[in-house]
């Protein structure tokens, strides 16, 4: 095995894999790739433990941009990301997103709307009477409007999205290794060398910082501050005695709680009970969200999900960007060769397709060329600049 790459990345989860897949897959790109992964079961990883979905109704025209062009990977995923003819059905459900919006919120949803729309995605904003027409089981009484994604929204198959560009990356010559990186070292001005657990000092050409929850940690090896901490959320699988019918959606309710299809279950959570970070192994489901924020809400909206069974729950991270809440990437301003792809804030899995080819197109010819992210640079963190988004959730 090589002892210098031209590119090494750390983390091998969606963003990692995405990176080495578009690099590898690129014909201008000759040079080689290794991904350290410190946990290569995966459980743990934002990427299995998110709730893969993709949605077009963001409020900044390029976070639009970044998840259409997510949609449009997970729809020929299976062919681009094929080997020998083998390739992986995602099994996108493209129910779209419903957001629901209260009398206060509706003059921006319609802005919002009309910025999703100029850009082609598919969004409609309807009535409280053509949303109970749409979505039957539910109450409307309180809500103004809601905007509903008709097409290119909705949720797949994460851990498949990860594998299948980690797999066909490898099989295009990537390598693979698991390994913790310990320490990185700065010489003239750039990352000369990886420094792993097991011993290993590798050289390098570029490093591409793909360790979700921990990027801050990795960053803080060269002495960056960045401002991206695991935040916890909570995510419970509930049964219902009498399941809503129909084409249903992600919905986002007027409290923040949100609420979604998976089999004959639903899957469900809302914003933390206490805000704030947490520590990177801390793993623990804090029950309580879904007795006083999640069931509360969900049983006011629909008389179907007053009566329901917790059948499951699990927690994972978001890589939370405590600065303003949306993706760094880019290469860091004196650093040359040191790449962000960071900070997601809950929105990583539907934007690693986007970012893994950014930062792809960064390294192999030192500028953007499909999509211009130049507005999500670290730079903006330096200058007190935050990249302006009006739909977090």
């Amino acid at each position: 095995m090589n002892e210098y790459y031209d590119v090494v990345i750390i983390g091998g989860a969606a963003m990692g894999s995405s990176a080495a897949f578009f690099l590898m897959e690129n014909s201008d790109f000759d040079g080689s790739v290794l991904i350290v992964e410190r946990d290569p079961t995966f459980e743990r990883s934002s990427t299995a433990l998110s709730l893969s979905s993709v949605r077009h109704q963001f409020t900044n025209p390029l976070n639009v941009r970044i998840s259409q062009f997510g949609t449009e990977f997970i729809r020929e995923f299976r062919e681009r990301t094929s080997i020998e003819g083998h390739g992986i059905d995602l099994s996108f459900q493209e129910n779209g997103y419903l957001f629901l919006w209260s009398e206060e919120y509706v003059e921006n949803a319609k802005a919002q709307v009309a910025v999703q729309n100029s850009l082609g995605a598919d969004i409609v904003l309807l009535s409280p009477q053509n949303t109970k027409e749409f979505f039957p089981h539910l109450r409307v009484d309180d809500i103004a409007a809601a905007s509903f994604g008709r097409s290119g929204e909705g949720w797949f198959d994460n851990v498949g999205l990860m594998d299948g560009m980690r797999r066909k990356a490898c099989s295009l010559g990537a390598e693979f290794v698991a390994d913790e990186v310990v320490g990185l070292e700065l010489l003239s001005g750039r990352v000369a060398n990886v420094y792993a657990a097991s011993g290993r000092s590798i050289g390098c050409g570029a490093v591409i910082n793909a360790s979700g929850p921990r990027c801050a940690h990795i960053a803080g090896m060269l002495g960056i501050a960045l401002p991206v901490v695991p935040q916890k959320r909570s995510v419970f699988v509930i049964d219902c005695q009498r399941s809503p019918v129909g084409r249903l959606p992600l919905m986002i309710d007027t409290t923040g709680v949100f609420c979604r299809p998976e089999g004959s279950y639903f899957i469900c959570g809302s914003e933390p009970l206490v805000a704030g970070d947490t520590d990177v192994d801390d793993f623990e489901v804090v029950h309580e969200e879904f007795e006083e924020i999640i069931w509360p809400a969900l049983a006011a909206r629909s008389e179907n999900f007053e009566s329901v069974k917790v059948v499951n729950f699990w927690a994972g991270h978001y890589a939370f960007n405590l600065f303003d809440q949306n993706a760094i990437v880019g290469a860091h301003p004196e650093i040359k060769n040191f790449f962000f792809v960071n900070g997601f804030s809950g929105h990583g899995i539907q934007q690693s397709p986007a970012m893994g080819r950014a930062i792809s197109e960064l390294v192999a010819y030192g500028e953007y060329r499909s999509l211009d992210l130049s507005a999500m640079g670290f730079d903006r963190v330096l200058s007190g600049i935050r990249f302006s988004e009006g739909a977090i959730i």
